[in-house]
């Protein structure tokens, strides 16, 4: 949902009269917590979303390990990213308790999987750190049906998908009866149908529409075009809400505040205000009311759903379709907590904090709370409008390098990832940045993935599809055990094509379809979390090439890894670079090296390419690991001729790049450590013999 408006001009303002003179037994919670007054209107429900918050303020949120499992994880809170993280574990925001084992529950058609069955899931998805405590099929099936009034209503919302799909499923039936399907149609039919069906069939649709290995290419083309947008509810209703999470008239904390919302999707809306007592202009993101109920149901319906196709799962998919519905249920859920958006949002301001070319706005958590999420305004263009971005003296091609790479850190770097980076949350600043907002779909890649990712590159470039093979078991894309001796010649050929297709005609499009096709032949599944990087990529890539048609992801792509690939001092990184650099028969590829630092030099990020510190490493190693040294010795010496055309070419290349005088200043201040580290090879290997 777009949560800031590109334009400058917006709905008439109302302002509030002046707030009444402050009353004794009213104070505000100034410790990073959702204002609260003493008594608070609302008691019910106002001092568990300050107290809800102001957890969430004093620490930052990140993530739990792996091994555990979704519902051990659920009562678990996040601890700091990036940010120093309370000593003592806070309580859970949602108490789970675990089934036993799998069983059948009455009124609910299948078995509720077993806490093994949940570990399962994270094994098959193997992308990411979970982001989410609020996802259990226990508590979606409790909040449905416990009680009689809210089980006819999950039983009244069944009847209503029933009859819909069966309507649907009619016409499907009546296309094969004449051998003539209108695939356009049909599909467009389906687009239709999902959004009238409410928020839980347009996120579903929207998530579809980046699974090639559950829907065909011919459908998933038209629900890309699935849109999240709905007529806004009344203001009154809204501004009720933020009275209630806050505890105070809205009049207390806001001297101004737009007439309508700005902007409203299935899940809530945004007004602009401006702070009473700083005087900033804000966003204020408030809840549709009554659509959690509607969720849970839809996800218990799912599960009934996922139960009866799980036969047909199993066969083609190779997983249980109700983890699929898990999985999906997870990340929905995490859309609905505006606590765990609030941590999202201070943990990408953390990331991008003073970054000369990303814009996060700051987030105002004594104004936030369960249903209501303020934070800085963005007064920006919007970032699929090419002559406004060139009106606000914005250069296009600068700005789409800025998106790429920042897309890129968030990915590699960071790890820490946007996941719906449609127009509506992406602006230009007249200053050249690029500006995100809405954080409520995120995902987080564990250090294991983002260096498997990695791997997958190395192997990819060294034509290693063996090992490119086991990277996507790591992944999650196949299962553990599975026979991946006819999957390496398909990634041969991938690989091939996109090695003989220069820059210019290749894009991540490109590299996506001859996956998908891929995915139809063989057992490949895609996790939802690297589902969400797909899609992430795709739209980045879409707004790009709408800003310049011509516009080719790799070209952008290619410089910024081969910088960080030679400059980032990570040890895995190092490792990595070394993988690269000799191929699988040890051989040293002179070109390569050469070819990376040229990509480099061309980043296109503004900054100079410093090599200093990767010669001053490369030197280290090379005295300290012999094997290293011999490898390097042959190179030098390949096919019994001293290589002095390349190492004239490299010297040439590395010219204005390495800072002589900063070498000779770390060698002297170094060579202490530098000694001890060269005794203790010498000693290593003495020791040895």
């Amino acid at each position: 949902m777009a949560s800031h408006c590109a334009k400058p001009s917006v709905a008439p303002w109302r302002a509030p009269p002046p707030p009444p003179p402050s009353s004794p037994s009213t104070s505000t919670s100034n410790r990073g917590g959702a204002a609260a007054a003493t008594p608070a209107p609302r008691a019910s429900s106002s001092p568990r979303a300050v107290a809800v918050f102001r957890r969430a303020s004093s620490s930052s949120s990140s993530s739990s390990s792996r091994g555990s499992s979704i519902l051990a994880r659920a009562v678990e809170t996040r601890q700091g990213v990036g940010t120093s993280s309370s000593s003592s574990s806070p309580p859970p925001l949602v108490p789970a308790t675990p089934p036993p084992s799998s069983r059948i529950v009455p009124g609910i058609p299948g078995p509720v999987p077993s806490v093994e069955s949940l570990e399962a899931l994270e094994m098959e998805k193997g992308a990411c750190e979970i982001t989410s405590r609020r996802y259990t099929p226990a508590l979606v099936r409790e909040r449905a049906l416990r009680t009689p009034v809210e089980a006819i209503a999950t039983a009244a919302r069944g009847a209503q998908i029933v009859l819909a799909g069966a309507g649907f499923a009619a016409g499907l039936v009546f296309d094969k009866f004449r051998a003539a399907e209108d695939v356009v149609s049909r599909s467009d039919e389906l687009r239709i149908l999902l959004a009238e069906l409410g928020p839980s069939f347009v996120k579903a649709g929207q998530v579809l529409a980046n699974r090639p290995d559950i829907v065909r290419a011919d459908y998933m083309e038209q629900l890309t075009k699935l849109q999240d947008d709905v007529p806004p509810f009344p203001n009154d209703q809204a501004f009720a809400i933020i009275e209630g999470e806050l505890g105070r008239p809205i009049a207390e904390v806001y001297s101004a505040i737009s007439d309508e919302p700005i902007a409203a999707a299935s899940l809530g809306q945004v007004y602009k205000a401006t702070l009473r007592e700083t005087g900033e202009e804000v966003a204020i993101k408030v809840q549709r009311p009554g659509i959690e109920p509607i969720i849970y149901r839809d996800l218990v319906l799912f599960r009934a759903l996922a139960f009866f196709i799980n036969a047909v799962s199993q066969r083609r998919l190779g997983c249980n379709a109700q983890l699929i519905v898990d999985e999906f249920g997870e990340k929905l859920l995490e859309e609905l907590d505006y606590v765990q958006e609030g941590r999202n949002l201070r943990d990408f301001y953390a990331n991008f904090k003073n970054d000369p070319i990303v814009k996060i706005p700051r987030l105002y958590p004594e104004q936030s709370g369960k249903a209501v999420l303020t934070m800085e305004w963005i007064e920006g263009v919007r970032c699929t409008d090419p002559d406004g971005i060139r009106a606000a003296g914005i250069d296009v091609d600068t700005f789409i390098r800025v998106g790429v790479m920042s897309g890129l850190r968030q990915l590699l770097e960071f790890g820490l990832f946007h996941g719906d980076p449609h127009p509506g949350n992406i602006f230009a600043l007249r200053d050249g940045r690029i500006a995100y907002v809405d954080f409520g779909n995120v995902a987080q890649l564990t250090q294991t993935n983002k260096e498997t990712l990695i791997d997958a590159v190395v192997h990819a470039v060294n034509e290693d599809y063996d090992s490119m093979a086991g990277d996507f078991i790591r992944l999650g894309f196949l299962s553990p055990g599975t026979d991946v001796r006819p999957i390496v010649p398909a990634l041969e050929n991938i690989w091939q094509d996109a090695r003989t297709a220069s820059l210019a005609n290749f894009n991540f499009r490109t590299v996506t379809a001859a996956f998908n096709e891929l995915v139809y032949q063989y057992p490949i599944r895609i996790p939802e979390r690297f589902s969400l990087v797909i899609r992430s990529l795709l739209t980045q890539e879409g707004i790009c090439m709408t800003l310049q048609p011509d516009f080719r992801f790799l070209e952008v792509a290619y410089p910024y890894v081969a910088k960080r690939l030679l400059t980032d001092r990570d040890a895995s990184l190092r490792e990595r670079l070394l993988q690269v650099l000799f191929n699988n028969q040890g051989k040293f590829q002179w070109a390569r090296l050469e070819n990376l630092i040229s990509l480099a030099k061309s980043g296109g990020d503004g900054s100079k390419l410093d090599l200093t510190d990767t010669v001053a490493d490369g030197a280290q190693l090379l005295v300290t690991d012999e094997d290293l040294r011999r490898r390097l010795i042959l190179a030098a010496t390949e096919d019994d001729r001293l290589r002095v055309d390349e190492i004239a070419r490299l010297a040439e290349l590395l010219r204005d790049d390495v800072k002589v005088d900063e070498l000779a200043r770390e060698a002297v201040t170094g060579g202490p450590e530098f000694l001890r580290k060269m005794a203790l090879s010498w000693s290593q290997k003495v020791l040895s013999k």
